[in-house]
């Protein structure tokens, strides 16, 4: 069973997020966030993927998005990458703006992360408001599908 849970800026964050964030990106994070919702999203019962979201200069920022290594490959990272979206849609976010790896570009242009500028490691990027799209059918080209409508 899949199960999410939030935490709202300034809540302490559990360990078990805190966890998560070791074993992605290998730093210990704070205890709180005054700044960002953080997501935790469990796979068995077990701290699976996180992610966060935060307002700063008049857009939506995402960060700290990871799955732990052995839970790959089972759509973790885009389920919190939706997550995260939804919290920013459900906010009338006029963009969502994020600063990746270059090799998880492709990750975020799925759901319609363009590149905005690039480094010689990672690449800021963007989705503005009105094209974040959460319908995973509405980007699916596989015909006769019974999900599509």
């Amino acid at each position: 069973m899949i199960q999410g849970k939030w935490f709202a800026p300034g809540e302490p964050l559990a360990k078990d997020l805190l966890s998560v964030q070791e074993k992605v990106f290998g730093v210990s994070g704070k205890a709180h966030d005054p700044e960002g919702w953080n997501t935790l999203v469990f796979m068995d019962e077990e701290p699976a993927a996180s992610g966060r979201i935060w307002w700063q200069d008049g857009s939506f920022w995402l960060g700290n998005i990871g799955v732990v290594p052995s839970l790959r490959g089972r759509r973790l990272g885009d389920l919190v990458l939706r997550l995260l979206l939804f919290k920013a849609q459900s906010h009338a976010a006029r963009e969502v703006r994020l600063v990746c790896p270059a090799e998880t570009e492709g990750f975020f242009a799925r759901l319609g992360f363009l590149p905005v500028s690039r480094g010689a490691e990672t690449v800021e990027m963007m989705i503005s408001g009105e094209n974040i799209e959460l319908d995973s059918c509405a980007a699916c080209k596989k015909q006769n599908c019974p999900n599509r409508k």
